[in-house]
């Protein structure tokens, strides 16, 4: 079994607590045409640097009936900067279009086979995976992107077309796994594409 959601597979299900106070489910969505679950956190220089295009994107197709989960599953010892006061104070400061929930205990990155921040995942109305992988293809760097993979995949989805490409690598830090060193991945992690 590989370790990232394949694509059609569904959405795993959660129960988050939220920057907002509040605690969200992946049922709390059902409404939503199309749902962009994402892993992220606060200090990654490839979050940080890809912020404004991901907000961009889903102010872009927020009419469209897209709605945005932001996860953020990085263990605090391995680095405190990604705790949930710190993330009350990112997205107070930021004020993202996004949900931003907290998943301490890891399980939801498991469940869905996070590897990186950002790791993207778009779920169609039925909660079918249709695209995986990165939002954009330098998200450290928004001077040097050329191709918005996201943005793509959100255009097919949004008119009914398929998504021509489903699965790219995600770029970004590793995600940070309690009780390991900072650069570990878990032994079937891998790239999504070769």
């Amino acid at each position: 079994m590989a370790f990232t959601l394949q694509i059609g597979e569904k959405a795993p299900g959660f129960s988050l607590p939220a920057t907002d106070g509040k605690t969200y489910q992946l049922s709390d969505f059902d409404d939503t045409p199309t749902l962009v679950v994402f892993f992220t956190c606060n200090h990654c220089p490839y979050v940080v640097g890809s912020d404004e295009s991901t907000r961009a994107t889903a102010e872009k197709y927020r009419d469209k009936g897209v709605r945005f989960v932001g996860i953020n599953s990085n263990d605090t010892e391995v680095h405190p900067d990604d705790d949930f006061d710190h993330m009350v104070s990112r997205m107070n400061s930021e004020r993202f279009p996004w949900i931003y929930l907290r998943d301490e205990s890891q399980d939801v990155a498991r469940a869905y086979g996070a590897l990186r921040t950002p790791h993207f995942y778009v779920f169609d109305a039925d909660r079918r995976l249709v695209y995986t992988g990165r939002g954009v293809d330098n998200p450290k760097d928004a001077d040097k992107v050329t191709v918005n993979d996201l943005d793509q995949a959100l255009d097919a989805v949004t008119n009914g077309r398929a998504v021509a490409r489903a699965l790219t690598n995600p770029i970004g830090c590793n995600v940070k796994w309690r009780g390991q060193d900072a650069h570990w991945m878990p032994a079937d992690a891998c790239d999504l594409v070769l």
